[in-house]
């Protein structure tokens, strides 16, 4: 069984996800707009495997969300929208999250 991540390891988690120059572009071209991977991969001009890998690590960290959705010839296509969300980081966020991680590392 996998052990339950720290909030630490959460937090440095989400901030690499969108620390990310390629991803913070996949997210400005969501804004407001779903958009299907092909016409997504095309805005962004990247192949849509690596989009794929870029939008895996989004979705995981919360900042996109993806829908199965039939095309007008009945194809499914993956469709990709920006979540709402907000990311406050202090000095005592931090500070929180390292000293949970001190606690569980004694």
């Amino acid at each position: 069984m996998a052990e339950e991540k720290t909030g630490a390891e959460r937090l440095a988690e989400r901030l690499a996800a969108i620390a990310s120059p390629q991803r913070m572009r996949i997210i400005h071209e969501l804004l407001g707009q779903p958009l299907h991977v092909s016409e997504l991969a095309r805005r962004v001009e990247m192949s849509r495997a690596l989009l794929y890998m870029h939008l895996r690590k989004l979705e995981d960290a919360g900042f996109v969300t993806s829908e199965l959705r039939l095309s007008e010839d009945g194809k499914a296509i993956n469709v990709y929208s920006s979540s709402n969300f907000s990311i406050t980081l202090t000095p005592e966020l931090i500070a929180a999250a390292v000293e949970e991680l001190d606690s569980k590392e004694k």
